[in-house]
């Protein structure tokens, strides 16, 4: 049996939460105290329902580059990550136009754990039942966090890299069956690209703000969904010179070569050109190696004191540093300096990235770490990797994706996997346009008001 849906924002007010009325993001901020209280999807904003965003601009004695690397964190997003923001504006976009209501049918949530987790989350506190589709292998974590949110697992073979397994027990399973099930499908469906352009679009351009010459000249994000990636839209429409980096792990490096191997970064490099990825719109291509990442992830997290003793970073910059990011975070980290590298930006330049969770997700994987290293860490070791991860971040495996082919090239790939989804080629053609995107875009002016009556109604 349906009941009334729970209420809360438009695309509009998680880009600025100053459209909501002054007691409501009273009531949200407080709702904090309790994260199963439905206020809470009011906080799902990167400004802490206020206006200034959650961002760290990094230390250049970590970057050792001269442009700054400014860092937007996804850490106080409900439920932890910001990945819950399109798996709400996706739920909410179904409520608002497709009349789905609590109680009518299942929410599915096909995901390798922070889009899952925010699944259930937002699935939890408007009353659907959800289940999340993921990999068997990933972070004891992360299949904590999604049962505490009530939501079921179910479980395919593999890691992160084996993401498309996922992806046939999602269309087989729960797609093909739409009487009893609605798919937050992260990797297939707009509103993971409309809340990036719109939402985290407009915080990476905020976070510049007096910050060099309060430009972005760069957005770096690892593709999972490629929903992030979207942000780079929103940055080029304002400049168009700037560069949107996508980043891939050596070890899979699928866009970069077709790479089909396994790896240790959670969240990231899933196999395939996903269908919301606007591939004519990302400019370069990078490799990060995975154990890099997690090796980088524990000196921010161990290694406070080898930071400023050793490296000179300030004290109360590296003490922020601390339990800000996993592995995912630290990737997008280094392929955010290997650009300002590439690209040879000075000290007025920005280069934006995400980190998308924190590092509360990961003590399983510091004790994988701990296990193939012998043990934790010494300071002479925490030193050497910091050293080699962040100050030696290299140039080599970049490719310009506007050299001749290279667009084309991932667009192929992306109708390679596509099409045996059911959708038309014809279809997948029209997303080497960016009319195409822009008309996604623009869908937002008719979507907030049916979202805001909806509210209005109850």
């Amino acid at each position: 049996m349906s009941r009334p849906i729970v209420p809360g924002p438009t695309y509009a007010e998680m880009r600025n939460p100053l459209l909501l009325p002054a007691a409501l993001r009273a009531e949200a901020n407080a709702a904090r105290e309790d994260e199963r209280n439905p206020l809470n999807l009011y906080n799902i904003n990167w400004k802490n329902t206020g206006n200034d965003v959650e961002r760290i601009v990094l230390p250049k004695e970590l970057t050792g580059v001269q442009a700054n690397i400014v860092v937007l964190s996804g850490r106080t997003f409900p439920s932890g990550s910001m990945k819950v923001g399109p798996a709400y504006a996706t739920l909410a976009e179904n409520e608002a136009m497709h009349h789905l209501r609590p109680g009518d049918r299942t929410v599915i949530g096909p995901s390798t754990g922070n889009f899952g987790i925010g699944t259930a989350y937002v699935s939890m506190l408007k009353g659907y039942e959800a289940i999340v589709v993921m990999p068997d292998n990933m972070s004891e974590e992360r299949y904590d966090r999604i049962q505490k949110y009530n939501g079921s697992l179910d479980l395919t073979p593999g890691t992160e890299s084996d993401v498309i397994l996922t992806l046939e027990r999602t269309h087989s399973e729960y797609v093909s069956k739409p009487e009893k099930y609605v798919t937050l499908a992260q990797f297939e469906l707009m509103p993971n690209y409309r809340f990036h352009r719109h939402v985290t679009g407009k915080a990476v351009v905020d976070a510049v703000s007096g910050i060099g010459n309060g430009r972005v000249a760069a957005f770096a994000s690892a593709p999972g969904s490629a929903g992030t990636l979207a942000a780079g839209d929103y940055v080029k429409s304002l400049y168009p010179d700037a560069k949107v980096v996508a980043l891939e792990p050596r070890e899979c490096s699928t866009l970069y070569d077709g790479g089909q191997g396994q790896h240790r970064i959670e969240g990231i490099g899933d196999k395939m050109v996903t269908l919301i990825h606007n591939v004519f719109n990302s400019d370069l291509l990078m490799l990060i190696h995975d154990e890099d990442t997690v090796r980088g992830m524990e000196v921010m997290q161990a290694g406070t004191a080898v930071l400023v003793d050793r490296l000179g970073v300030p004290s109360e910059i590296a003490c922020q540093l601390f339990g800000r990011f996993g592995p995912s975070c630290v990737c997008n980290v280094v392929g955010a300096i290997k650009t300002a590298k590439y690209l040879g930006l000075g000290p007025d330049d920005n280069v934006v990235t995400i980190a998308t969770d924190s590092y509360d997700r990961y003590p399983s994987v510091s004790q994988a770490l701990y296990a193939r290293n012998g043990g934790k860490p010494s300071d002479d070791q925490l030193e050497m990797w910091a050293k080699s991860v962040f100050l030696g971040a290299s140039l080599g495996e970049i490719v310009d994706l506007n050299a001749p082919g290279q667009h084309e090239r991932l667009q192929q790939m992306k109708a390679d996997v596509w099409t045996r989804f059911g959708y038309s080629e014809a279809y997948i053609r029209q997303m080497a346009d960016q009319e195409f995107w822009d008309a996604e875009y623009a869908k937002i002016k008719e979507i907030d008001p049916l979202i805001a009556e909806v509210r209005g109604a109850i």
